[in-house]
């Protein structure tokens, strides 16, 4: 074989090869692979409200639930620990908390011979008297409702529990007049959480989960 004709094969060896190559990097590069980031398809949806961003409440319909046995029941069940700081007879001795006989209907800071903070002395130069309303929402959450209030505990969260509590207070000697039931029917009206006529939603209280519940201090 002459020099000649294997230069010919050998650069006919090298071209193919350099040609193949080229081939290959010029299909990688059109053919890539690109790796995404989460498998599937994004889809946008709207983001629930988280815990802080709470449903308004419905004022009760104070007329249908306060009478009403079973609710003033588990009143009585729910403050049944309240004992330790108040009492609950006409007379009864103060204690951490004052005598809670006939409250509803009572000026804030006015029981006599207990020692209420400034705060609620405040208040109760504000408010004539403890109404369902501004009861309700103390009772929902004391320290925010009449802040500085000496008042500890935490509050009743739930609406069933706040009704029966106060559906007890009013048959404890209250004088405050019950209102009419709203007529069947009737839309409900919007708590104002923010105003002092602030409410929860009505209903008829189940039995209730003993709890600590207190009072005005």
């Amino acid at each position: 074989m002459s020099d000649l004709t294997f230069n010919k094969i050998a650069g006919g060896v090298l071209l193919t090869g350099l040609i193949i190559f080229g081939l290959r990097e010029a299909s990688d590069i059109v053919f890539a692979k690109h790796e995404i980031e989460k498998p599937g398809y994004e889809i946008a949806v709207a983001e629930e409200a988280g815990e802080g961003a709470a449903a308004a409440e419905v004022a009760p319909d104070w007329g249908s639930v306060l009478l009403v046995p079973a609710n003033i029941e588990a009143g009585k069940a729910v403050t049944a620990k309240c004992a330790s700081c108040h009492s609950f007879e006409s007379g009864g001795p103060n204690g951490t908390g004052p005598d809670l006989w006939d409250v509803l209907g009572r000026k804030p800071g006015s029981h006599g011979g207990f020692a209420y903070s400034a705060a609620m002395t405040e208040f109760g130069g504000k408010q004539p008297v403890w109404d369902y309303d501004h009861i309700d929402q103390f009772l929902k959450a004391p320290g925010k409702y009449v802040s500085g209030t000496k008042m500890t505990f935490v509050g009743l969260k739930k609406q069933e529990d706040r009704i029966a509590v106060i559906a007890y207070l009013h048959s404890l000697g209250s004088k405050l007049p019950v209102p009419a039931p709203k007529p069947a029917g009737a839309a409900p009206a919007a708590a104002d959480a923010a105003a002092p006529a602030a409410g929860a939603p009505a209903a008829t209280a189940a039995p209730a989960t003993p709890a600590p519940a207190a009072a005005a201090h």
